[in-house]
């Protein structure tokens, strides 16, 4: 069989599974926060924390208390780095450095997981259960807490700001949503071949007749949530490229899936709990050929790649498992920079000039293809907005979105969420290739050194997490401007989102009337790729010309 039937047979199964999960898992996620009763085990989490799961909060209130509960997570995860020489389980794995364990603690905490450093090398197992893990799940939940605030603005009318309960919606997606879907996955990962154990270092022999140490690890629980959460942090530096996370093609193709189900059943939640599933149905599509089209170029890209090698082979196969092969190396890529999983099967700094491009762009389309838990939906909403606000001006009315009329304030809060992160990654980018500290990191020259340093600040920003390898990250400066762009590129749209929802909650629903526009037709879907492509696209067409499109033209 052809590469060509291959790939296109392993995108096949993928989509018909995400299709099959789409209805259920949406529709289960919307009755979950929707529900007026708390389990027990909710309940004694609540006093735990001593809040009221029924007070239902303003948008402000709601932003305290996740900001305070994403700084104790910081927290309480560097403390664990700092002290981990002391810790059970540490497998006498040294403590974190100040730099590198404020870098580390952000980047889990920001659903980043951005890592600097050799996971087998530097995370004993308590580190990465009691830490990284535990992180994976609280991050996740925290993205999807959003989301569900703002879909509440949406849908509730004059209600006073308020947009429901951080800590019920927290505790909800990790007991009832994110709980259960990890505990089947790492069994049916265990099934694969990935290994779940507390064992340290073993010595094996090599077919070569040497010897090696392989560590083990309760990796396939970590990798479950890992991609669930679209987290993405690897238990060992190769990531899911390492054949105890990732062992087989059915893993991989089992893996990608993980990653892609929350965020492409997340729209059918939405339409749902604003009561129209054609609203869903509409941001799904979107998401799906956003999807579609960088699977397509990446893909094209890695197996028709220029240069002699490449065209020899049939393929770019350099940086790639031959386990998985270019197509899966490929789908996996596309995937992983479309949402803000992060994690990777192959070297990223090995794809293609054009691969390499696309996926860099996926991140700087804010990964809302379909994005990361949470994130991606509510990123997509906010420009649904801009769409319908452009779509307003064109016939002289004021736009409406979902009977919410989007005013002075509400379109100064989009265009500052539009703004907010190319700020981050434009400026940061510039720091880096300006300053000595930055350019030490580099490992290439000319267009392919401006690329390394982009992916890395578009990567952390927009809380992606993957790297090009080339760049030497392992330093103070590094970790401390990656460390900022991931805080500042996580809670800034944050807080804008949660005000937004606020200001949607305070307003009374209009009634739908003759000049409103359907937002649920082909034609909105089309104005919104537009809008997707031109106006967040469009904000990095320079800076990609002198990094990815150079290197892809010379």
């Amino acid at each position: 069989m052809s590469a060509g039937w291959i790939a296109a047979g392993q995108i096949l199964v993928l989509v018909a599974a995400l299709a099959a999960v789409h209805v259920p898992l949406g529709g289960y996620m919307a009755r979950v926060f929707t529900s007026p009763r708390h389990l027990r085990v909710e309940r004694a989490g609540y006093r735990a924390l001593r809040v009221d799961p029924d007070a239902d909060q303003r948008w402000s209130t709601y932003l305290l208390s996740l900001l305070g509960f994403s700084l104790a997570s910081v927290l309480v995860l560097y403390g664990l780095e700092r002290l981990q020489d002391h810790l059970p389980l540490s497998l006498g794995t040294a403590a974190m450095d100040p730099a590198g364990a404020w870098n580390t603690a952000v980047s889990f905490t920001t659903n980043t997981n951005w890592q600097w450093y050799s996971g087998e090398a530097a995370a004993g197992h308590l580190l990465q259960m009691a830490g990284f893990a535990v992180q994976n799940f609280l991050s996740a939940a925290v993205g999807i807490a959003v989301v569900v605030a703002l879909i509440r603005g949406l849908a509730r009318s004059g209600a006073d700001g308020r947009v429901g309960n951080f800590w019920s919606d927290l505790m909800r997606t990790v007991v009832r949503v994110l709980l259960p879907l990890a505990f089947v996955a790492a069994v049916a990962l265990i099934a694969m071949g990935v290994i779940q154990n507390l064992a340290g270092h073993t010595e094996i022999a090599t077919l070569a007749g040497g010897s090696q140490h392989v560590l083990g690890g309760p990796v396939a629980s970590q990798e479950a949530i890992k991609q669930l959460g679209t987290n993405g942090g690897g238990f060992f530096n190769a990531n899911s490229a390492h054949p105890l996370e990732n062992p087989t093609p059915l893993s991989n193709l089992f893996e990608i899936f993980l990653l892609l189900a929350i965020p492409f059943s997340l729209p059918r939640t939405f339409g749902i709990m604003v009561g129209d599933t054609r609203q869903g149905w509409a941001i799904v599509t979107v998401m799906g050929s956003l999807w579609a089209g960088a699977v397509g170029l990446l893909t094209w890209a890695e197996m028709s790649g220029r240069g002699l090698v490449p065209q020899a082979v049939g393929a770019a196969i350099e940086g790639k498992e031959t386990r998985f092969g270019t197509a899966a190396s490929a789908l996996w890529a596309a995937s992983t920079t479309a949402t803000s999983t992060g994690a990777v099967n192959s070297m990223h700094d090995s794809l293609t000039a054009a691969g390499g491009g696309v996926a860099i762009f996926n991140m700087q389309l804010g990964e809302i293809s379909p994005g990361g838990t949470g994130s991606g939906l509510y990123g997509m909403l906010v420009l649904a907005i801009v769409a319908v606000f452009i779509a307003g001006l064109m016939v002289g009315r004021t736009p409406e979105y979902l009977g919410k009329k989007i005013g002075r304030r509400e379109i100064t809060l989009v265009a500052l969420y539009v703004l907010a992160t190319p700020a981050i990654v434009l400026l940061g980018t510039a720091v880096a290739i300006a300053t000595p500290a930055g350019q030490a990191g580099i490992l290439n020259s000319g267009a392919h050194g401006l690329s390394e340093v982009l992916y890395a600040v578009t990567s952390a920003a927009n809380n992606n997490g993957s790297a090009f390898a080339g760049l030497n990250v392992a330093t103070p400066f590094y970790n401390t401007l990656l460390g900022l762009a991931m805080l500042l590129g996580r809670f800034v749209p944050i807080a804008l989102v949660l005000a937004l929802a606020g200001r949607f909650a305070t307003q009374t629903t209009v009634p739908p009337s003759a000049g409103t526009l359907p937002t649920h037709r082909p034609l909105f879907v089309g104005l919104l790729l537009s809008v997707v492509l031109v106006v967040v696209g469009l904000t990095y067409i320079p800076v990609l010309a002198l990094g990815p499109i150079a290197e892809a033209l010379s």
